[in-house]
């Protein structure tokens, strides 16, 4: 008998950074390695991954990493593994392209010849277990489901997933696949739970082409889309609507974002007519209702663009009066407050604004229906929902109930949690080490909670710089206090407030020098103690204060260069 451990070290009670280990015997297999993108608190961090240390400590039984797609959910934490742990990657096409991409980013083109590349019909067989594959329909091409088959039966993750009957060729799920996996015999289902608790069905992505071509019709002058570069489907739909409208698709800058760049390289988009793709030197002969300007990028990028335009500061598009901006694709739940504010200011330029999801439900992810569909194609003992925050896998759970499972057939997991099948039962047995890990920069994991906290007060109420020079030797203050604030108040306005600070440093500064145990630690914990609390009293705010007191003998700098 097969010992089998499932461990999510991500992607449960959160929206992305997937990552699910299946143990089988000695044998890791990976499951996706998705990044996050920060929420708003999360002041200057470029993306959230999971933490490693788990399969640092094992690293010598990983046997592969596998991919589902090419999203950032799904591949963005990959070099970061990669660079712990020395382990064969495996992908569509476009999804090994698109991992490459990232790879190469962080310096590891020497990596790149351990990832390969499979289709639906690759199955790799390894000594403890097998691995093939399932093609399903999401918002990118070559997405696929893994099946991880077992002595105990196999542990099927769906990844991104819904069902189309309408989907084109390059997006349609093998629903014959589907059905020969579940007669196999399926022990657990790990699956998609993004929209489990939605109440309305997507509609087709038919319908949806359908939409946009009527929108570029009726468009009485330019139409400005902004859509993730990521969303392949949507960039084909724009694609061939503006063919369909006879409109010339603009693309400012000098590239798409670079994922689009690769699909079309890969035929995974398909340009319907050369005559369709303009070059911006002709944007401004090109009659208005024949204009569509595509503005593409990851995450927040094209929000950003679309700012620059309606504030006049883009360098090859200006918003103007009569213009349409569609946003193609519904922004995350971290740029909502952004995309708020963009389309205040695209109003304010003259322009109209019009969203995807004004008239339908539309979504890359698996509805209630959808999800009650897969269960009754694969028939799994055991219930694993993934890839949403925690009232989404909830809401999947119910879905499962509804079906005819029963409650100890169903886990609702905590990140580092070991779901473990032993003598025919399936439990929850034990933790190892899970959580987030914040990437700033080239920084991994060196921005901790106190960081955070510290950049929260500096957006907030700024800081409070005191400098001084002193002499032990002299026992007196030679220069200073100079005072300095930025982000904290007005200083020509409060000079009674700053004569204060600085009688109150050199108080704190000479009681110091006359300490027969002069402590340069203790001297600038007082210093920032003392003029915190009256800076709170007076102002109600809560600024950095930053002390820097200079020894004059050598000029010995005391620099107080961490926030505490």
């Amino acid at each position: 008998m097969s010992n089998i451990k499932i461990i999510p070290l991500g992607g449960v009670r959160e929206g992305g950074k997937n990552l699910f280990v299946v143990e089988v015997n000695d044998s890791i297999f990976v499951l996706d390695c998705g990044s996050l993108y920060p929420e708003d608190e999360l002041l200057g961090i470029d993306a959230v991954i999971p933490d490693f240390s788990y399969l640092e400590d094992n690293a010598e039984r990983v046997v592969g990493i596998f991919l589902t797609h090419g999203h950032a959910d799904a591949v963005g934490a990959l070099p970061y593994l990669l660079e712990v742990i020395d382990a064969p990657v495996f992908g569509t096409e476009l999804t090994i392209e698109l991992a490459s991409i990232l790879a190469k980013e962080r310096g590891l083109e020497d990596r790149l010849e351990s990832f390969f590349k499979i289709d639906e019909e690759t199955e790799i067989e390894f000594e403890d277990a097998s691995v093939s594959f399932f093609r399903t329909t999401h918002s990118i091409p070559d997405s696929v489901g893994i099946v991880v088959e077992t002595k105990e039966g196999a542990i099927v993750y769906t990844g991104d997933f819904k069902f189309e009957p309408s989907a084109k060729p390059l997006y349609r799920t093998n629903f014959g696949r589907l059905t020969d996996i579940g007669e196999a015999g399926v022990l657990a289902l790990l699956s998609d739970s993004a929209e489990a608790e939605s109440q309305v069905e997507n509609v087709s992505d038919m319908k949806i082409q359908e939409d946009i071509v009527e929108t570029f019709r009726n468009a009485e002058g330019r139409v400005i889309v902004a859509t993730v570069g990521s969303n392949i489907l949507r960039i084909q739909q724009v694609l061939e609507a503006a063919y369909q409208s006879q409109r010339t698709v603009f693309i400012p800058g000098e590239n798409l974002a670079e994922i689009v760049d690769v699909a079309i390289k890969l035929d995974k988009i398909i340009i319907p007519s050369k005559r369709v793709i303009g070059q911006m030197s002709q944007l401004n002969n090109t009659p208005d209702e024949k204009v569509l300007i595509l503005e593409t990028g990851t995450a927040g990028e094209p929000i950003k663009s679309l700012q620059l335009m309606a504030q006049q500061r883009h360098r090859q598009v200006k918003i103007k009066e009569g213009d349409l901006v569609f946003l193609a694709s519904t922004p995350s739940i971290a740029y909502e407050t952004a995309l708020a504010r963009t389309k205040n200011m695209i109003y304010r330029a003259g322009a109209t604004v019009k969203e995807i999801t004004d008239n339908f439900k539309t979504s890359g992810h698996a509805t209630p229906n959808d999800l009650k569909m897969m269960m009754n194609f694969l028939k799994p003992k055991y219930i694993i929902p993934v890839n949403g925050e925690y009232r989404m896998l909830a809401a999947h759970a119910e879905l499962a109930i509804q079906v005819g499972y029963k409650e100890e057939q169903i886990f609702l997991p905590e990140l580092g949690d070991v779901i473990e099948y032993s003598r025919g039962k399936m439990t929850m047995t034990r933790k190892v080490e899970a959580g987030n890990v914040l990437v700033d920069g080239t920084g991994v994991g060196d921005i901790g909670s106190v960081v955070l906290r510290d950049r929260r007060i500096l957006s907030e109420d700024g800081i409070f710089i005191v400098v001084a020079t002193i002499s032990r030797r002299l026992g007196r203050v030679l220069v200073g206090p100079q005072i300095t604030s930025r982000g904290f108040m007005f200083m020509k306005t409060n000079i009674d407030l700053i004569e204060a600070c600085s009688n109150m440093t050199l108080d704190v500064l000479e009681e110091h020098l006359a300490s027969e145990n002069f402590d340069w630690v203790e001297l600038k914990s007082d210093l920032r103690d003392r003029i915190a609390k009256y800076l709170y009293k007076e102002t109600k705010r809560k600024p950095v204060v930053l002390p820097i007191i200079m020894e004059a003998s050598g000029y010995q700098m005391a620099d107080e260069t961490k926030m505490k």
